[in-house]
């Protein structure tokens, strides 16, 4: 009796192995033939994104930078900065989010607002914006009004040497 126990038990083991097999290679069986029909399908974003030239997704559209840094505009952004923004961003460190350093040669200025002021839009819209989300897995939660975002961008400025 105790053999037919382990014959059944064994038999019963070695189905379900299998069944998982089968499963999985049923599962599997498609997977090539749907690669090979996305490989010919054109990309749905096949059209490169400008990333210096971007004005990004939100309400900013256009922005006037002036010559000359306003020194008020200035404090008030690296006063918002200091108490609002560096809890996920340094200036030159990888932190939460990405260092912020140079990032107003690298934008635009719309694109830097309308990030600041549109967080989850330019997260689930903008391909530099997505990107940055798949990279560093935080949502920038924090969104500022367009006075606030236009002080931050100035203390950007004033920290680039722009």
């Amino acid at each position: 009796m105790r053999t037919r126990t382990r014959n059944n038990a064994a038999g019963f083991k070695l189905g379900a192995i299998l069944a998982l097999s089968m499963g999985i290679f049923i599962a599997g069986c498609g997977k090539k033939e749907e690669a090979a029909d996305n490989a010919k399908a054109p990309a749905a974003e096949s059209k490169p994104v400008d990333e210096a030239a971007s004005k990004g997704v939100g309400p900013i559209q256009s922005v006037a930078i002036g010559a000359d840094l306003d020194p008020a505009m200035v404090a008030k952004g690296e006063k918002i900065f200091s108490g609002t923004c560096s809890a996920c961003h340094k200036m030159d460190t990888r932190y939460v989010g990405p260092a912020l350093a140079g990032v107003s040669k690298r934008r635009t200025p719309e694109w830097i607002m309308n990030m600041i002021m549109n967080p989850a839009g330019m997260t689930q819209s903008d391909p530099t914006a997505k990107a940055l989300l798949g990279e560093y897995m935080t949502q920038m939660s924090v969104i500022a009004t367009e006075e606030e975002a236009r002080a931050v961008l100035e203390y950007f400025r004033k920290h680039d040497g722009i």
